[in-house]
């Protein structure tokens, strides 16, 4: 029997159930160590200062100096661990202050209670576990969630679960009971989800003959309480999902809900009310505190295909009471979604034919990001790999490596939840009976991209699910050698059949798996080894778990392991926005996209111009040398003018679903200018695909998004239309009569031409001449004109870097190959001017912005880790610097790094997110809300949103 106590409840104490005497424990061999080195001896230690501001308001929220970290973390990964997870009061002698001392704090503890359980073979077992555990949080193989960092190893409740489910049945004592149970939960920083169905609708009677209120209206009460208490007391909203099946009475109004108070949201705006997401007035808008779904069941989505009825069914008898017709009712859902982004939908009859434990009970909600389902008073451990490091610099994928590290790190859940603590009592029992671990990994998007391989594509799907499998098949197969030495979970006994069921259809689908080309057909061979290794092992143990995996949102630890992308999602931008050690910022391209240039076949010279241009335009189209037919790698979910199609995102769901315990954390986003039908459509193939949860989101379909930002703009623009407007008129300022020049000859894709610029005396450029074709040609009077327009607005005043940033990387023939080593590759002869005047007269510094570089500065930048101009430079200095891509040398090709800091460029000082950045550089909006504690743009990660400075999420712990 499992021991529990009143108030949060501890069974570290208690011994696992079912443990044979004759059962020896595991031998752990090594992956990454080496024995008799410490993985903290491995790395270079430095001391960084973390200092957090809000950048709207300038106000200092957090700081903390002399911290600890491996030198190849990012700055933005230690502030986020710094600011989230080091335990003690800022300025006093027990506050943490390296990451060894937050690694050893929870480390230790899992090693401990394995010993004392039993699941280690020998001492040296431990010790070995303890290291590879180490050695991989360490150098961000893979990453506990939050409450594991927040909790382990310290005074308070060993509380390691992220994802609650909780349950209410049809009375007013566990109503109220839902409602303290909940607000225990985000008190905690927690959040969880519950079905409402088992209420009575407000078309029933109560047993005093009076009319029932209905589950809507109990809504209201817990959205209240959600709104107040908020999640672990911040100032974020609480996190929470509430579902309701199709076949309830109130179906119709639950779907409405949030769409009203959309419309009431629009007119007090309108009105005048500060209606901004935080603003003062917001909360009187209600049920905002809750994502929403419907449970649909297969029976209705077939009366959906049909065009025929559905019957509402009464609570308490199960009666039809009311007819509907299921393609309005399934339109109504979709409106909704359009017009709010609520209801989401979710598959029961998808989700319960997976379902390892139905002899228990029925699996009716989910968690508020909709990636785990299982029994009602539940929850789930989860952690998440980071891919790209199993990426070999042979662009294969360690397959091997791969399976080992989940074999450990699932040894570590389900040791967690021997100590861990819990809620209430009823998830108490449930968890410890059930043991749900919830796997998963970040950074696909980036993979598939370095990999070569177009997110919504075959080959990238079939990547996606072959490496799914494996990890679940691993997960599955150590669960089932756990079995053999601490015992199967409680509730396997009587779930045994089903349980068996549902392993061998993970390996039916594995079977069914479709190669497309060596490097996913070489995962998918182990996989299918695993999984016929574990269901052997499976069927003589049992398992020690009865979920295994899933795919969360990854906000916060995918910032922690420097992951370009979170969860399943694909890149956000090409991009990107990055603080450096020592203060500033930068504006990179992603180290993915030289990468994959490589990868695909493309010369040095070509990734150089093609990530400039990138830099320039924040996307791939017309990039110089690039193909169209690669254009489709570089897709992300953001950004002008290609993003990855909705159904692209649906696709990939789809792909690595049959290969997850539970679902995906993921909202398919939609452009502004999307239809209803389309979202219908959506929908009706997210059930015939076979996925378990579906969400969507409209560009800018919310009213409480960032409208401070819009705000502010509006004000500063009445602001300057009150001012006095001074008109400045520029004077033209002539050259001496001798004056010094330059001539330079050069050839361009074949065609010659030369280029005489003059000079004033202080050395400022002031008239440039062109000789290109034959004298009396159009094309050398077209020349003369331009040259002749250039000179006069040079002595004007009108700055270089201005023509150079307007000229370089224009495109038309005759372009290629040139003869000069500076610039190897033009895309015009326009192109080449521009880039050899800038060469000639601008300032390292100016030329640096601009992606502008000599060979020389090219080659240097290869041995030193940055540009530096021409001139003589203390080269040791420069070694000592924090280079503008910190990532591991043994990861980075000579080739990709030197493409990748080509981009390099100081940030534009309005930009302090990727977000922010991308919209710099194409003048667009992204549709998300600004970060409560850095005031900055947030993006997305899963169904809700991440602050890439700080870590906070808008909802998901």
């Amino acid at each position: 029997m499992t021991e529990t106590v009143s108030g949060p409840s501890r069974g570290a104490g208690s011994k696992p159930a079912g443990r044979s005497k004759k059962a020896r424990g595991l031998s752990v061999g090594r992956i990454y160590t080496t024995a008799g080195v410490h993985p903290y001896d491995e790395v270079t230690w430095e001391r960084r200062d973390v200092v957090q501001q809000n950048w709207k308001t300038g106000e200092t929220v957090f700081e903390q100096k002399g911290v600890e970290f491996p030198d190849f973390w990012s700055l933005n990964a230690s502030t986020i661990v710094t600011t989230k997870y080091f335990r003690g009061a800022v300025g006093t002698d027990v506050r943490e202050w390296s990451l060894r001392q937050l690694i050893d704090r929870v480390v230790r503890k899992y090693r401990t209670t394995g010993e004392d359980e039993g699941y280690f073979a020998t001492p040296e077992d431990a010790e070995v576990f303890e290291h590879e555990l180490t050695w991989m949080l360490l150098h961000q193989v893979f990453s506990f969630n939050s409450p594991v960092w927040f909790n382990v190893g310290t005074k308070s409740p060993q509380q390691v679960s992220a994802c609650f489910i909780l349950s209410v049945d049809d009375s007013m004592e566990s109503i109220l009971n839902w409602y303290r149970e909940e607000g225990m939960i985000f008190k905690g920083g927690s959040g969880a989800g519950l079905n409402l169905s088992r209420i009575r609708s407000s078309k029933e009677l109560l047993s005093s003959g009076g009319t029932a209120s209905g589950p809507v209206s109990f809504m209201r009460g817990a959205d209240a309480s959600a709104g107040t208490i908020k999640s672990g007391g911040a100032t974020r909203r609480a996190a929470k999902m509430v579902v309701l099946d199709v076949d309830h009475p109130d179906v119709e109004e639950f779907i409405q809900t949030k769409a009203r108070e959309e419309d009431k949201i629009r007119a007090l705006r309108d009105a005048g009310f500060d209606m901004d997401l935080g603003g003062s007035d917001i909360v009187s808008v209600q049920y905002q505190n809750a994502n929403n779904s419907v449970r649909v069941s297969d029976e209705y989505m077939r009366a959906v295909e049909s065009g025929g009825e559905f019957g509402l069914r009464a609570r308490m008898t199960g009666e039809v009471i009311e007819t509907i017709d299921a393609r309005k009712l399934f339109r109504g859902m979709a409106q909704a979604a359009w017009e709010c982004a609520d209801p989401g939908i979710q598959y029961d009859g998808t989700i319960n034919d997976w379902h390892t434990n139905p002899e228990t009970g029925r699996i009716t909600a989910s968690n508020p990001c909709s990636e785990y389902m299982s029994l009602d008073n539940s929850s789930c451990n989860l952690a998440s790999l980071n891919l790209m490091k199993f990426l070999k610099e042979d662009g294969s994928f360690d397959s091997a490596t791969f399976a080992k590290a989940v074999e450990l790190i699932i040894t570590a859940m389900d040791i967690s939840i021997t100590f861990a603590d819990f809620p209430t009592e009823a998830i108490t029992e449930t968890t410890r009976a059930y043991r749900q671990l919830g796997i998963g990994y970040a950074n696909l998007g980036a993979l598939l991209m370095a990999s070569g391989l177009a997110y919504d594509s075959e080959g990238g799907r079939a990547l996606a699910a072959a490496i799914t499998s494996l990890m679940t098949g691993a997960a599955y197969k150590r669960s089932a050698e756990l079995a053999g030495v601490v015992g199967p979970y409680d509730g396997f006994a009587r779930n045994a059949e089903a349980h068996a069921r549902v392993m061998r259809k993970h390996a039916a689908a594995n079977d069914d798996l479709r190669t497309v080309h060596s490097l996913d057909g070489d995962v998918r061979s182990l996989a299918t080894k695993v999984w016929a290794e574990g269901n052997k092992i499976g069927e003589r143990n049992g398992w020690r778990n009865a979920q295994a995996s899933l795919l969360a949102p990854t906000g916060t630890i995918g910032f922690m392991m420097d992951c370009d992308t979170t969860g399943i999602e694909p890149d956000f931008s090409l991009v990107k926005f990055k603080k450096l050690v020592g203060g500033g910022s930068m504006q990179i391209v992603n180290l993915t996209v030289p990468r994959a240039l490589e990868k695909l076949g493309y010369a040095t010279e070509t990734i150089e111009a093609i990530v400039e241009y990138i830099a320039e335009h924040g996307n791939v189209v017309d990039a110089p040398g690039l193909k169209p037919e690669h254009y489709e790698v570089f897709d992300c979910a953001a950004g002008q003018p290609r993003a990855i199609e909705p159904m692209g995102h649906v696709r990939m769901m789809a792909a690595v679903q049959p290969f997850l315990s539970g679902a995906i954390s993921k909202t398919v986003n939609m452009p502004e200018s999307a239809t209803v039908e389309e979202i219908e459509e959506i929908y009706l193939q997210g059930w015939k695909l076979g996925l378990k949860a579906l969400a969507v989101y409209r560009d800018n379909c919310k009213v409480g998004q960032p409208l401070s930002d819009a705000k502010a703009k509006t004000a500063d623009k009445e602001k300057a239309a009150s001012e006095v407007v001074v008109e400045y008129r520029p004077t033209r300022q002539r050259l001496p009569k001798t004056r010094p020049s330059r001539t330079t000859s050069f050839t361009v894709g074949g065609a010659e031409g030369y280029m005489t610029a003059g000079s004033y005396p202080d050395d400022g450029l002031g008239e440039v001449f062109l000789k290109l074709g034959k004298q009396g040609s159009t094309l050398a009077g077209i020349m003369d004109a331009f040259s002749i327009a250039i000179s006069i607005a040079l002595q004007y005043g009108v700055p270089l870097e201005t023509y150079v940033e307007k000229f370089t990387n224009m495109r038309f023939e005759p372009s290629g190959m040139t003869d000069d080593p500076d610039v190897r590759m033009a895309q015009s002869v326009v192109d080449y001017i521009f880039r050899r005047l800038a060469l000639d007269h601008l300032p390292f510094e100016s030329r640096a912005a601009l992606g502008i570089y000599t060979a020389t500065e090219r080659a240097r930048q290869l041995d030193t880790g940055e540009y530096t101009p021409d001139d003589d430079v203390d080269v040791d200095t420069l070694r000592q610097s924090a280079p503008v891509v910190q990532q591991p040398e043994s990861s980075k090709p000579a080739a990709t790094e030197s493409a990748a800091a080509a981009s390099a460029r100081p940030a534009p000082v309005e930009a302090h997110t990727s977000a922010e950045l991308l919209e710099v550089i194409q003048g667009t909006s992204t549709d998300a809300p600004l970060c409560f504690t850095c005031g900055t743009k947030m993006r997305p990660a899963g169904s809700c949103y991440v602050c890439e400075g700080c870590g906070s999420t808008s909802g998901c712990s």
